[in-house]
């Protein structure tokens, strides 16, 4: 059984996702995927993340995904814990690449089962969850349960907490009033890690969160060290300047971009020397003129 309390504690505070590389013609960049997990080991992050959407699972092949997930694994090399993550995969198929991640040394892995139409049901959520479990420790993701409301998310991880032992971390998508009544339901057995973006952190820390994904740890980490220093010290309104000064004129900044936000940061790796802007076709990228643009008014308002 993996040691919760280092869980815990690999999960607390800054958090890195790893957005995949990749070079303009397409292929998987994985001197850029090295790079980028040097730099955010270096900056403070104590687990390496891969989710469906950061790590652009929707835009690879199953095969990719697997050597994305090695190649992570490898180059990591115990140096942070090492959150794999699986997408929209049936049971029998989960629990293979459950075992595939347990095979090659990946930590955790997060699941995240396709609902399509409303086909799945509190209970058939929490079986599909118990029988990864039995083959790797898990980390629930409550992106699955936007659709579907506070009330189904809430009754399955109550099921699913109620029948293993095994999953060990939340990650929270949802927000709001639902985060904060699973923080304070499940932070005493599971590692509470707030999806993104310092104010989603701010709002649900009183009732339990152990960290945060932090966007500014993969490019500039003095700011997100800046935040989680204040959030120690219990510094509130020091957090919340943080906030105000650097998270809402950055994601206001990068949301605007053409491409959307997540161009917008692959960008800024490429601006900040880490690894290319690049993404696979239909989705865009940054052309030179926009790339130099998008520099501009960072530095302009002190963002890099």
């Amino acid at each position: 059984m993996i040691d919760r309390s280092w869980v815990r504690e690999s999960l607390s505070g800054p958090v890195s996702s790893i957005r995949t590389p990749f070079l303009q013609d397409g292929a998987m960049d994985f001197n850029g995927l090295r790079q980028a997990i040097d730099f955010n080991v270096a900056a403070g992050s104590r687990t390496m993340l891969l989710t469906a959407g950061d790590s652009h699972y929707f835009a690879l092949s199953d095969d990719d995904i697997a050597a994305v997930t090695r190649e992570t694994v490898k180059h990591t090399g115990r140096r942070a814990m090492v959150v794999a993550s699986d997408r929209h995969y049936n049971t029998s198929q989960a629990v293979a690449f459950a075992e595939y991640c347990r095979q090659i040394g990946v930590d955790v892995l997060m699941v995240i089962p396709p609902d399509w139409a409303g086909s799945c049901t509190p209970e058939t959520l929490a079986a599909h969850y118990t029988a990864v479990a039995e083959h790797i420790p898990v980390m629930l993701v409550t992106n699955v349960f936007i659709a579907r409301g506070d009330e189904f998310g809430l009754q399955t991880l109550e099921r699913t907490l109620a029948a293993t032992a095994n999953v060990v971390a939340i990650k929270d998508d949802m927000c709001g009033a639902f985060a904060r009544k699973m923080a304070l339901m499940a932070h005493d057995r599971c590692a509470i890690l707030s999806g993104g973006q310092k104010q989603n952190h701010l709002d649900i820390h009183p009732y339990g969160c152990d960290g945060y994904l932090a966007t500014f740890i993969t490019f500039r980490p003095e700011i997100s060290r800046r935040y989680w220093s204040a959030i120690e010290r219990n510094d509130l309104p020091a957090a919340t300047r943080v906030i105000r000064d650097f998270d809402l004129p950055f994601f206001n900044l990068v949301g605007s971009v053409k491409g959307g936000f997540d161009a917008g940061i692959h960008a800024v790796l490429e601006i900040c020397g880490i690894c290319q802007r690049w993404r696979r076709p239909p989705y865009y990228s940054l052309n030179n003129a926009e790339l130099g643009l998008l520099e501009g008014a960072m530095r302009n308002t002190g963002l890099l």
